[in-house]
């Protein structure tokens, strides 16, 4: 056997950090490098592959099962069984990994954290690369830490109490200009899976737990054995027996809806399980169908409920998948950020979470994402209901269940139209999303909800979407690019009376803004708003 071509060496092109030699080390970015070399043609190949299929959705407006592959549809297999620490996930809570959240995801009671390096950081070098410092620093206990502003110390509950991690690195379309390979930036997913799993590996099997990953943005199977392919290579590389690393899958795209038996088999030695991802999912149908005429306008984000027949069809279909399969079915988020002055507010909050929560165990999913730790005992108590003393619930087969391909795009069973205030709403929260995330955060509370950057990705294209398509609201007023320029114009002087003018000079609200109106009006749809803004981001 020949020897292996040398790994292209990396590049570290960024201000110096504190303690980034820990992370940064010569045998982790010879790893980093590797999986480049070995793994960058592919991720590019399948990029490219997915502006020929959205070109085939355009033209024929529908989407089916694929033909090829009915033999993993209908054959017999499952995916291995759950290593004991991802067992049960009743509650996961879901954050970025600054050090304060670290501590507090990982103290929250939930089941399991995942430790976001996605929609919800913005990917400045400093959250690249202190995020990964702080999970090793979680990992050997050495993460307590006092907040200057409040002096409020924060220290980590024994080991048994704590949450088991799953890390979702960035997806497949971004990259990471701070480290460059043979002269151009490499793949965030690979530079964040990698420095990851190098550092950690090992380090968790010896806690008793593993390498976990949530794994977004899927679009095929084919993508999923490429991942499937890197858990196999990094398993060898570092000297750990295969089927070690777990991924759970999110289901947050259209495409991968049609495709959730193919992409369990693919993963089946290292699956842990898929996700039912709300915003994403929605955004993807926008994006895919944005053209297709009125049957598939949706109409605002806050009215399609997860009661909507087309999400009815959704998360059935993935409760049934992967229960037949042995694979773990987790629900979605609980977005709402508890009040610390208004009871009210909170009482009538909480019983919709409650619903939902209830809602998703008695579907039969396993588990649940919540957003602010306040939420878990609620989350909690509706999974416990069901689930009493087992830890999930992957014997409800769902049988009963049968969703056939029109189902999953048939938006126009939604009885709900967009709305001028709807659009209002789009323009408010994509603005100040947009905003805080060029400013290096990627979880944003905005109007009583956790935010992330699927909440503007909704938002832009929904703008779009409804603009293409003519849309005449219930006051008579169309969606039109001029409108929408009106609302943001109104919404910046707002925003200025609202914080200040000394806040507002030295936020980004005027960058935000223009870059808002660029991802919601140009003709040429951006395939991800967070491709422009990366350009923008600082750091």
């Amino acid at each position: 056997m020949s020897a292996p071509a040398p790994s292209p060496l990396a590049i570290v092109d960024a201000e110096p950090l504190p303690r980034q030699d820990e992370v940064l080390t010569e045998a982790a970015l010879a790893f980093v490098a590797e999986l480049h070399r070995r793994f960058a043609p592919r991720r590019a190949e399948l990029l490219a592959r997915r502006g020929e299929r959205r070109a085939e959705i355009a033209r024929t407006s529908t989407l089916d099962f694929l033909p090829d592959t009915a033999q993993v549809r209908e054959g017999d297999w499952k995916v291995a069984p759950a290593p004991a620490a991802l067992n049960d996930r009743r509650v996961e809570i879901t954050g970025p990994t600054d050090r304060k959240m670290t501590i507090n995801a990982l103290n929250s009671g939930a089941k399991v954290w995942l430790a976001d390096f996605e929609d919800a950081s913005a990917p400045t070098w400093e959250n690249v690369v202190l995020g990964q410092l702080n999970l090793i620093d979680a990992y050997e206990r050495r993460i307590d830490f006092t907040d200057a502003r409040t002096g409020k110390a924060y220290a980590l509950k024994p080991a048994e109490q704590l949450a088991t991690v799953v890390m979702r690195p960035r997806g497949w379309h971004l990259q990471e200009r701070h480290l460059q390979f043979e002269g151009g930036p490499a793949s965030g997913s690979l530079v964040d899976f990698g420095l990851y799993f190098f550092h950690n590996a090992k380090r968790l099997i010896g806690l008793g737990k593993g390498p976990y990953f949530y794994l977004p943005k899927t679009e095929s199977h084919l993508e999923a054995r490429l991942w499937n392919d890197i858990f196999v290579f990094a398993q060898d590389y570092v000297g750990i027996p295969q089927g070690t690393v777990r991924a759970t899958v999110l289901i947050e795209t259209i495409t991968a809806a049609y495709e959730m038996d193919e992409i369990l088999y693919e993963l089946r030695d290292h699956a842990a399980g898929l996700n039912a991802g709300r915003w994403d999912y929605l955004f993807s149908i926008v994006k895919n169908f944005r053209d297709g005429g009125e049957k598939f306008v949706l109409p605002d984000r806050n009215a399609v409920t997860m009661t909507a027949p087309f999400m009815r069809a959704y998360t059935e279909l993935l409760v049934r998948t992967c229960h037949k399969r042995g694979a773990h079915a987790i629900g979605g988020m609980a977005a709402f950020i508890p009040s610390r002055k208004d009871a009210e507010v909170n009482k009538i909050a909480f019983a919709k979470v409650k619903a939902d929560k209830d809602r998703e165990a008695g579907d039969g999913f396993d588990g649940s994402w919540v957003a602010h730790p306040d939420l878990v005992p609620i989350a909690m108590a509706s999974f416990d209901a069901v689930l009493g003393d087992k830890p999930n619930q992957k014997d409800r087969l769902r049988e009963d269940v049968s969703v056939a391909p029109g189902e999953l795009i048939a938006i126009d069973s939604l009885d709900a139209k967009p709305t001028y205030e709807g659009l209002r709403n789009a323009v408010q929260v994509g603005i100040r999303y947009i905003e805080a995330w060029l400013r290096g955060l990627g979880a944003v509370g905005i109007f009583g909800l956790m935010e992330d950057a699927a909440t503007a990705e909704i938002s832009r294209s929904q703008i779009w979407q409804w603009i293409n398509a003519g849309v005449v609201f219930e006051n008579g007023e169309r969606a039109t690019a001029e409108l929408t320029r009106e609302m943001a114009a109104g919404e910046l002087a707002a925003l200025r009376a609202e914080v200040g003018e000394e806040a507002f000079e030295a936020g980004k609200w005027q960058q935000a803004h223009d870059l808002f109106l660029k991802v919601s009006l140009d003709a040429d749809y951006a395939d991800f708003l967070t491709l422009p803004a990366y350009d923008q981001l600082v750091g």
